[in-house]
């Protein structure tokens, strides 16, 4: 179980979950979540975190800093994980 710590700086780098329809394709065709995350975190800090608030493992991340200023995280699951339960668990659907 992570520490209080590492939740708080987990929760500080996924700021919220994307619900967008192209975001709801990724959940469903690619096993990906998108989340919008802090400009300072890197793949590593957003694979940890994800792994430390949702207890799933992550097979790969991939970002993009769009332009309007924010920067977004593509997050696939590992094999045995679900996108669309962690997406139902998370109110996306």
């Amino acid at each position: 179980m992570p520490s209080i710590d590492e939740q708080l700086k987990a929760r500080r780098i996924i700021l919220y979950p994307i619900t967008s329809e192209k975001a709801m394709t990724l959940v469903e065709r690619e096993n990906t979540i998108t989340f919008a995350v802090g400009m300072n975190a890197s793949k590593m800090d957003i694979r940890k975190a994800v792994e430390i608030l949702y207890s799933v493992k992550v097979e790969d991340v991939r970002t993009i800093i769009t332009h309007k200023g924010y920067k977004k995280a593509y997050v696939r699951l590992a094999e045995g994980y679900s996108a669309s339960d962690l997406a139902i668990r998370l109110g996306m659907i």
